[in-house]
């Protein structure tokens, strides 16, 4: 007997934070009957369980867990779903089953983001706070030194939400364009782009280009490749190093 986000999750349907989501909105049946208690338990071997009116027991009895690292080009939304009919992250990986992506990247963002059906390494590498996320970011105009400072030590942005330390390594600017690598420990919804607008410097352009060890080198924009169990293992017990003041 195992809870049904769990199982949810195990089949590839859904990460567990959403499947508790599809349970609380009377989405789940188990034998017929609608289930809305999260610290509900079932037996795929012995009961019927459906998501959506599908039954996931034939994807938990053949599932295989998989784990792909893909560079996402803009115009690609970080979702398995889209009532509005956007292009989809997982449009780019077909023949393997149901995939989730781990975490998200923003609609207008390229860049690195996991892709797998493996719900409870979803919750652990999403959850982390000692992974680091490396981006290369191009801002409007040439913001001051002091101004960079500030967005490392931590910002409150306008909803609210403060910034944890991140780090910032100025890069060749152009005439009119700051470059930076940034690096963040949290993913906060647009967290770049709103760093860069409270010191009124928009990003024109925004890139991850590395998860924890795993880095963007040989990976096309579009394209995906499979992690090895050395990049798993990595994103499962990571050391965040030490920082600098």
């Amino acid at each position: 007997m195992e809870r049904l986000q769990k199982l949810i999750s195990q089949a590839g349907v859904a990460s567990r934070r959403a499947a508790e989501e599809l349970i609380r909105a009377g989405e789940v049946t188990v034998n017929g009957e609608v289930v809305t208690e999260l610290g509900t338990k079932a037996d795929p071997d012995k009961d019927h369980i459906k998501v959506r009116g599908k039954l996931i027991n034939p994807l938990l009895a053949n599932r295989e867990s998989v784990y792909f690292l893909l560079n996402k080009p803009k115009g690609y939304l970080s979702s398995v779903a889209d009532p509005e009919g956007r292009k989809l992250v997982t449009d780019l990986i077909k023949g393997h089953g149901r995939l989730h992506p781990v975490g998200r990247l923003d609609f207008n963002t390229e860049g690195l983001i996991i892709m797998t059906n493996d719900g409870d390494f979803t919750n652990a590498v999403a959850g982390s706070k000692k992974i680091p996320k490396v981006y290369l970011v191009k801002v409007k105009g040439l913001p001051p030194e002091v101004a960079i400072r500030k967005l490392a030590r931590g910002v409150r942005l306008p909803d609210g939400f403060k910034t944890a330390p991140a780090e910032i390594t100025p890069l060749k600017p152009t005439d009119k364009n700051g470059w930076y690598e940034v690096t963040l420990y949290e993913g906060h919804n647009q967290q770049i782009r709103k760093m860069f607008d409270s010191i009124g410097h928009s990003v024109v352009k925004l890139r991850r280009i590395r998860i924890g060890m795993i880095d963007d080198l040989g990976l096309p924009v579009g394209r995906y490749r499979s992690l090895d169990e050395r990049e798993i293992r990595s994103l499962l017990a990571p050391k965040k190093p030490t920082r600098s003041s």
